[in-house]
């Protein structure tokens, strides 16, 4: 009944900028945490940001004070803005929601999208 989808993925060169979002629809709710994942070719699905009802973020050491992830309730979307990327950014992004916890941990988040490419040329 819950439904997440990602948009924005796409080819990038190292240092630009992207942003993805996230549109939900079915039963949602503000209260719910939101969050992005991300997957490398290889590699397991890691947490990059999160972000709660309140407005409070967190994030992942490696993309902190590149990325943002923000949220807006009245339209059902969040974002990840991401700068100054770099190869190894390179993965299909995620977005997440938990009704439950202020969590990093993908096996505590009970919606998903399908994800969308992010792919970061040096």
């Amino acid at each position: 009944q819950v439904q997440l989808v990602e948009s924005g993925g796409g080819l990038v060169q190292a240092g630009g900028s992207l942003r993805l979002s996230c549109a939900a629809s079915g039963r949602t709710f503000s209260t719910w945490t939101m969050a992005w994942f991300r997957q490398a070719p290889g590699k397991e699905r890691e947490f990059v940001a999160r972000i709660i009802w309140s407005g409070y973020t967190y994030y992942q050491d490696s993309v902190k004070g590149r990325f943002t992830i923000s949220r807006d309730n009245a339209n059902d979307t969040v974002y990840l803005q991401m700068t100054s990327l770099k190869p190894e950014d390179t993965a299909v992004y995620y977005c997440a929601a938990n009704s439950r916890y202020r969590s990093t941990h993908p096996v505590e988040y009970e919606y998903w999208g399908q994800g969308t490419q992010v792919t970061v040329s040096s």
